[in-house]
């Protein structure tokens, strides 16, 4: 019973799990990203990630007044119910109720900290903050007693006081007009709900030796959730950014600027260790036909031309094909090239099934599309953290159960996570480094 709840939740994380070469799984002593503590954590990785993106999202849209704000708030408190059956499938159904109404409750003075803002009614935000502080102690408290001690009352309520904190910040900064700190911000909380996930999932899979076989932050493990970050990070930004873009709204720019860093993230990696030259290949390859297309999309529409449209599509298509081939090649056929490519186009196509339905007004759709696009990118962190796992053993051998509570993030250990983070970049980037030396092989032979 428990197994088949957590498909439920998982399903649209594993969507590429077909994709993964039967050979990643073939022994067992192998290495892998696909682990019951990995799908735990993943599941975490996506519905906490997610629920600050609608979070700081749906605030926005609800100060300015958005025709889609109250449909984004529903989307945040669906999020929030979706939490619900897997805590349930963990802590059963009175553990589940309990989390259901302190979690999804906290989401109600959102709207409150909006109304203050827009009536600039400083004891409705003093309510709010009050209101804030009480489910940090509630909700620390719960975790504390959920996991027995492995993830202590202490440690939760300071996480939970940051991440309450950046949301509010990302909020304040973008009402003053300050949209440069906000999405400095946006990314720093972003990054946040990564280290909350891997607590969670520690805590628990510390607390179950019985029912998790193998660690929460195993290499493997580690990887497929570093590729969840920049993936999830991905479509967020650039769903979000094509409708600041269609709304000529003032932080567009910076969305474009939080979508830059993102890509930054993947070329910093690769020539901090490969040199400049790869990493301005990377970046070519990955903003040519691919975030450049998806702003020619914005402006066509702007203009109403269809031809431009159905041009910037190609571009699409033909990322696909590129990244698609560069990701075969990379992994030495772990990745297959149709596979890939089919995956790609299904990402893009999630993307502009988003902005199109927008642009449309059908905002129902529009964010129904979003949580399925943004779930989607979870499927290729598992699938392209498997392929790499596979190609390269060696590197995230690893999958004994630790002895103590494995760090997490929690308690200032922040620096930890990125050097993790960038150890993944690393290994990624030397894969993608890899191929760019092979492509310009086969050039230079021709």
């Amino acid at each position: 019973m428990k197994k088949k709840t957590m498909n439920k939740i998982v399903a649209p994380a594993l969507a590429l799990g077909l994709l993964v070469p039967l050979n990643a799984q073939a022994a067992d002593h192998a290495p892998t990203a696909s682990t019951p503590a990995g799908d735990l954590r993943a599941t975490l990785d996506q519905l906490l990630s997610e629920h600050y993106v609608l979070a700081v999202t749906s605030m926005m849209k609800a100060y300015d007044g958005a025709p889609d704000a109250e449909v984004a708030m529903k989307a945040l408190d669906q999020n929030a119910l979706d939490m619900t059956p897997a805590i349930a499938s963990i802590y059963g159904d009175e553990g589940a109720a309990q989390f259901e109404d302190i979690f999804a409750g906290h989401n109600d003075y959102s709207a409150d900290f909006v109304e203050a803002a827009k009536s600039e009614d400083k004891e409705l935000r003093a309510d709010a903050e009050a209101e804030v502080d009480e489910f940090v102690e509630e909700f620390s408290t719960f975790l504390d007693a959920a996991t027995e001690g492995n993830l202590p009352k202490d440690a939760a309520a300071d996480v939970l006081e940051l991440h309450e904190d950046q949301v509010l910040s990302v909020f304040d900064n973008y009402v003053a007009g300050d949209y440069e700190s906000a999405y400095m911000t946006y990314r720093e909380g972003y990054k946040l709900m990564f280290d909350i996930s891997k607590a969670l999932s520690g805590a628990i899979v510390t607390q179950m030796p019985d029912k998790f076989e193998t660690a929460a932050d195993t290499p493997a493990v580690e990887f497929r959730s570093t590729l969840n970050s920049l993936a999830g990070e991905h479509f967020a930004l650039a769903a979000i950014g094509m409708q600041k873009g269609y709304d000529q709204a003032e932080d567009f720019d910076y969305v474009s600027w939080a979508e830059d860093q993102n890509t930054l993230d993947f070329k910093a990696a690769i020539g901090s260790v490969y040199g400049d030259e790869g990493a301005a290949q990377f970046e070519k390859v990955w903003n040519g036909n691919h975030i450049t297309a998806q702003g020619d999309i914005v402006a066509a529409t702007l203009e109403g031309d269809e031809a431009k449209i159905e041009e910037a599509r190609m571009k699409l298509d033909q990322f696909a094909v590129d990244f698609s081939t560069f990701l075969d090649a990379a992994t030495e056929g772990n990745l297959p090239q149709e596979a890939g490519q089919e995956a790609i186009k299904q990402h893009e196509a999630l993307v502009l099934q988003t902005f199109d339905q927008y642009v449309a007004g059908d905002a129902d759709a529009a964010w129904m599309s979003f949580r399925e696009g943004y779930a989607f990118m979870f499927g290729v962190g598992e699938t392209l953290g498997n392929a790499i796992v596979t190609q390269m053993p060696d590197k995230f051998a690893e999958t004994t159960m630790p002895e103590e509570m494995p760090e997490t993030g929690l308690g200032g250990a922040q620096e930890q996570s990125m050097n993790t983070l960038y150890a993944g970049l690393a290994v990624l980037g030397g894969i993608l480094l890899a191929f760019v030396t092979l492509r310009n092989r086969k050039v230079s032979e021709q």
